[in-house]
Order: structure tokens, then C-alpha cells, then sequence
């Protein structure tokens, strides 16, 4: 009886074909290649983007400029009524990168692409005039480029309340590339002809 039983469950037996193997296998590899595929591809992608965003904040960062010393303010008026007619302070490039434009703003509406603001607790002035002297190393134009300083002078005589004893005032230069440089000053308790602000 078991040998019959064993025959018959031999007979019964039904395996895979080649075939039908070869198909299976096929369909794997073809979705693992896809799947590595599209994992490749969305690395390259994101990597792409990743260099992108270091390369944009490099170019940020080498048209940033900086304060090389301190900010001067000149009184005007007479002894015990001065005001604050103009400010200047030196700049240079932050990283010996890029050139910037410092093309000046002598009248307040010339032509140019770095513009310098004025904000105190009366007023803000969005495009202010101002002059451009470059001092020591410099190759006669107006770009402020790599081992340059160029000193600033910023006119305020045409505030409506200009500053006096105590005012704090924040001027903003704002280039055409790279960062805003932000200059914040409090003005001491006497205006004099020269002052040092640090």
C-alpha cells in the first residue's frame, strides 16, 4: 500500500520548467535596474543641487566687502548747534574675490548699482548720495577689487532732522552682488568737527 501510495504522489509531482525560471529571474533583474536607476539617478540629482547651493554661497561670499577701521563723522554748524553733515569709513573686499562696483552717487540721482541707506529712529533714506576715494593700492577705477580700499563719504546734509548728540543711526550698503554691509553708530553726547565712531 505505501509503495502505491508513493508512486502515485511521484506521478503527481509537477515542477517548474526552465522556462518559466528564466522569466522569473528576468522580471528581478529588471526591477532591481530600474530601482538602482532611479536611486542613481535622484543621488546625482541631489548631489547636483548640493553643488550647486556651495558654488551660489561662494560667489556670495567673495563679492562681500568689509569695514577695514573705523567710521569717522564730521560736525557742521557752529560750536554748541552741530549736526552730523557726513560720515566715511573704508571698505574692502571681505575674501580677495570678486570686483565690486563703487561707482558714487555724488547728487543722489546719478546712475549706479551700489546704493547706500540711511535709518534713524525719524527717518530712512533709501538711496543716499555719496563719494568714493580710493586710498593706497589701486588701478584708477571704480571697482573695489583684491588688496584695494576705497574710502566711503556718505552725505547727510540732506536729512530731514539730521543726527545730533546721542542719535543712533544704522547705514546699509547694499551692492549689486554679495551681501549688505550693515553699520550700526551712536553719536556721543558732544558733536565735534571730527569724531571717531569705532
Amino acid at each position: 500500500m505505501l509503495k502505491g501510495l508513493n508512486k502515485s504522489l511521484r506521478r503527481d509531482e509537477r515542477g517548474i520548467t526552465g522556462l518559466e525560471t528564466a522569466i522569473i529571474l528576468i522580471a528581478f533583474v529588471v526591477v532591481a535596474s530600474v530601482f538602482a536607476y532611479t536611486v542613481l539617478s535622484a543621488g546625482i540629482f541631489s548631489s547636483q543641487k548640493g553643488q550647486e547651493a556651495v558654488y551660489s554661497g561662494l560667489a556670495e561670499t567673495r563679492a562681500t566687502m568689509e569695514v577695514k577701521g573705523s567710521m569717522f563723522a564730521y560736525g557742521n554748524g557752529t560750536a554748541g548747534n552741530m549736526t552730523v553733515g557726513n560720515v566715511s569709513f573704508t571698505l574692502t573686499n571681505a575674501m580677495k574675490g570678486q570686483a565690486i562696483d563703487l561707482s558714487p552717487n555724488p547728487t543722489g540721482n546719478d546712475t549706479h548699482v551700489t546704493i547706500i541707506s540711511y535709518t534713524d529712529k525719524n527717518q530712512h533714506v533709501s538711496d543716499l548720495p555719496w563719494n568714493v576715494t580710493f586710498i593706497g593700492k589701486n588701478n584708477g577705477d571704480n571697482l573695489l577689487e583684491q588688496d584695494e580700499q576705497a574710502v566711503i563719504n556718505v552725505d547727510l546734509s540732506s536729512l530731514g532732522p539730521a543726527p545730533v548728540a546721542y542719535d543712533t543711526f544704522t547705514i546699509e550698503v547694499k551692492p549689486v552682488t554679495g551681501a549688505s554691509l550693515i553699520l550700526n553708530r551712536t553719536l556721543p553726547a558732544r558733536i565735534d568737527a571730527v569724531m571717531d565712531l569705532h
